[in-house]
Formats: C-alpha cells, sequence, structure tokens
C-alpha cells in the first residue's frame, strides 16, 4: 500500500484539477449549476459535483485570492444544500467564506446579509461577529462620506478599466474563438479556398496516389492533409510516448531556460526516427509533402491536453528581443510548423489564431500546417495561435521543427517549409 501510495493524487493534482474546472467554466461560458449537474456536450454519462466538491472548489478558488469563483461555487454549494443534499459541508463554513469573497469585490450589502444568516446559524462564531461589526462601521463611513471622495475612486476604476481592455481584447476573442463564435469569412474569400489531391510537387512517391489537402484559412494560409496518418501509426506513436510524458514547458525569455507555466498546461514528449521506423516513416511523409530535409528538424514533440489542457495565445516563432531562443537546440528561428491530430475530442480542443479569427478543429489522422515567417526571416504576427482548453475527452498531438540555416537555400528556391504542433504531433522547422 505504502509503494502503491505514490500513484495516487496528491494536494497538487487536486488543486490542478480544480483550476482546470475554473478555466473551463470561463472558457466555455458555464455557469456553476451546468458543471455541477454534468449538462456538458458530448456526454453520455453523467457525473455530479456534490455540495463538498463544490466547497472543496470554492476554497482553492479562495486560496489563489480568485474571490469571483469563490463566490460562484459557495453560492452553488449552499444551493445545493439548501435543496436538501445531505453532505458534510457545513453551512456556516461555506456562509463564512462567501461573505468575506463577495466583501472583497465590493458589495458590502451582500456580505452583510450572507453575515447575518451566518449568525443565525452560529450566534457565537467569533470571526462574524467582527465581521459584522466592521461591515456596519463600514457602512456608516461610506453614507457620511461626501460626493468628492468618490471622484478619486471613479478615477482608479476608469484606469483599471482602460487596463483591463489593453489585455481582454485577445482574451474575449480567443475564448469566443474556442466557443465557435469566431469572425466568419465573406462568401468572397470563402471561395478562394479548395480542396485538391496534392503530389508534394510531383514527389515520385506520390504521383499515382496524390494525399488529400483542403485549405482551412486564406491568410494565414492554414492548410489540412486529410488522412495523412494511420490509427497504427497513432497507436505506435502513442505507446512509445506515454512512458515518457511530463509536463510541459516554455521558454523563458529572461532567462533562455525552459520552465512550466500557468498558460501552457499539458504533457509532451520527444521522439526520434531511430527509435522506430513509424517514426521515421512518418518523418520522410512530411518531407516528401513539404520539400524540406527531417535531418534539420528538431525532434518529434507528442503532446496530450487532457480536460482543461490548454496554450494559450503564443508565436511558434521567436520574436526580435528572443535571439537565443533556440541556442540551447543549435538552431535559428522556426520557419513553419505542422501538426497532426491524433485523436477525436467530443467538444473543445480547437486550435485558434485570434488575430484573424481562425479556428481549427481537432479531427483524428489529419494535420494542418502553416508558416510562421515570412521568406524575408520576419515573423507572421498573424501566425499567433491557442491549443482551447479541452471540455470533454481527450487530445492528442503530435509536433516537429526544422532550423532555417538548413532550409534558407531551399527556402529561396521556393520549396515549402513546415513546422510541428499538437496528440498532436509537431513539427517545427528551423532557420539559423
Amino acid at each position: 500500500m505504502t509503494i502503491q501510495r505514490q500513484f495516487f493524487p496528491n494536494d497538487e493534482d487536486q488543486t490542478g484539477a480544480a483550476k482546470a474546472l475554473l478555466r473551463l467554466q470561463d472558457t466555455y461560458n458555464l455557469d456553476t449549476d451546468t458543471l455541477s449537474r454534468g449538462n456538458l456536450p458530448g456526454v453520455k454519462h453523467k457525473s455530479f459535483l456534490t455540495a463538498e466538491d463544490c466547497f472543496e472548489l470554492g476554497k482553492i478558488a479562495y486560496t489563489e485570492a480568485d474571490y469571483y469563483h469563490t463566490e460562484l461555487w459557495m453560492e452553488q454549494a449552499l444551493k445545493q444544500l439548501d435543496e436538501g443534499e445531505v453532505s458534510s459541508a457545513d453551512k456556516a463554513y461555506i456562509l463564512d467564506y462567501l461573505s468575506y469573497a463577495v466583501y472583497q469585490q465590493g458589495d458590502l450589502g451582500k456580505a452583510m446579509m450572507l453575515t447575518k444568516r451566518l449568525l443565525e446559524l452560529d450566534p457565537e462564531h467569533q470571526r462574524a461577529n467582527g465581521n459584522m461589526k466592521y461591515f456596519e462601521y463600514i457602512m456608516a463611513k461610506e453614507k457620511e462620506a461626501n460626493k468628492s471622495s468618490t471622484d478619486s475612486e471613479d478615477q482608479m476604476e476608469q484606469e483599471t478599466e482602460v487596463k483591463k481592455k489593453d489585455y481582454l481584447p485577445e482574451r474575449r476573442k480567443y475564448e469566443m474563438l474556442c466557443r465557435g463564435e469566431g469572425l466568419k469569412m465573406t462568401p468572397r474569400r470563402q471561395k478562394r479556398l479548395f480542396c485538391r489531391y496534392y503530389d508534394g510537387n510531383r514527389n515520385p512517391r506520390y504521383i499515382l496516389g496524390p494525399v488529400k489537402q483542403e485549405d482551412e484559412w486564406d491568410k494565414p494560409r492554414i492548410v489540412r492533409f486529410l488522412d495523412i496518418i494511420s490509427d497504427e501509426e497513432i497507436e505506435t506513436v502513442k505507446e512509445l510516448a506515454k512512458p515518457r510524458l511530463s509536463r510541459a514547458t516554455v521558454h523563458d525569455p529572461e532567462t533562455g531556460k525552459l520552465t512550466t507555466a500557468h498558460y501552457r498546461v499539458s504533457k509532451s514528449a520527444w521522439l526520434s526516427g531511430y527509435e522506430s521506423p513509424v517514426v521515421s516513416r512518418i518523418n520522410t511523409r512530411i518531407q516528401d509533402l513539404t520539400g524540406l530535409d527531417v535531418s534539420t528538424a528538431e525532434e518529434l514533440q507528442v503532446a496530450n491536453y487532457g480536460v482543461g489542457g490548454q496554450y494559450e495565445p503564443h508565436f511558434d516563432f521567436a520574436r526580435a528581443n528572443e535571439p537565443d531562443a533556440f541556442k540551447e537546440l543549435g538552431t535559428g528561428n522556426r520557419i513553419a510548423t505542422w501538426l497532426f491530430y491524433m485523436s477525436d475530442v467530443s467538444a473543445g480542443g480547437a486550435t485558434v489564431f485570434p488575430e484573424v479569427g481562425a479556428s481549427v478543429w481537432p479531427k483524428k489522422g489529419t494535420a494542418v500546417f502553416w508558416y510562421n515567417l515570412f521568406p524575408s526571416g520576419e515573423g507572421d504576427y498573424s501566425t499567433r495561435h491557442a491549443a482551447c482548453p479541452v471540455l470533454v475527452g481527450n487530445k492528442w498531438g503530435k509536433y516537429h521543427s526544422r532550423c532555417s540555416h538548413c532550409q534558407q537555400t531551399t527556402w529561396r528556391s521556393g520549396a515549402l517549409l513546415v513546422g510541428c504542433l499538437g496528440f498532436l504531433f509537431a513539427l517545427h522547422f528551423m532557420v539559423e
């Protein structure tokens, strides 16, 4: 039992799961009752959250000073208890957290009402009695305050709103795209998108058996290959990757080192072509279809996004202020991205481009790619993209990278440059 205990969920796992639920709630505009009752799209067998579960979610939000979600989940816990649910959760504890969270958000009247309800349950509650005296003092002070005292507050609120406006537009676009509420192409632009049989610029392997390709977006140009990786290959890649999966990292521009980040929540592993004939065959396939030499690429990155897994808006290429982003790899910048989708996702999990309003939805056995750099070597900022949280299901992808030092000559001669993202199976092409 002691040996097995190391595999049990710990406090960090519980906190991570709670944060994932809160992330899903915000991204997909889900109310607490919907989440608590398990009324999610694509769910066949519902799971319910008890009042105690809701209380624990509220507590975790409280420890993060996230009083907005504390209020939502404490109210849900209270609602379920008021409806008669039998639970070990204590109404007094819930009201204690709830009243303070409401006060922290500036609703003094509601905080007093909740504190009064708490005192009805426990008249001797020391903190509630102290809070009630304090709330009454603040209320009296506010009544005495003159209008001039509110001018500075209004100014502060306006400054805060300006700061929010600076940040929220991309966040709102990102969440809207994740919900499928993105910009719609005009009919004129849609007419420029085609599907075709593609032979890799008359590559001998594909002249008689071309692959299916379709346009997903025009600017930046994003294309999808269909039936490009078989179920057998997918399972082999998964089996190779599973023992190596660990928390995904990002490049820290300040330290130049890899580190975990709250905005990237997934597991990843790296695979080399020499490890398996299947990986080698996939590498060759990408090389044939792109005209790029895979010997100059990064290893294949396999990523697994569980429920709530995401990667917030980011660039695959290094910006001007990150000249040494890929120094440890001995490569230059990432020219382009190639992403295999190795699973279907019941709900959520799209790859979205907030700058242009594009959403690319996971479809098992397909791959998408796009250029990250212009031929001049300048970054294409319209390729800023994100992996939306998985609402229901499990998302696998695979990535790959190439160095531009080795590919520049090929680029100048007109060949296609590609990189990877995604169980997800990703390939990034690099420059030096």
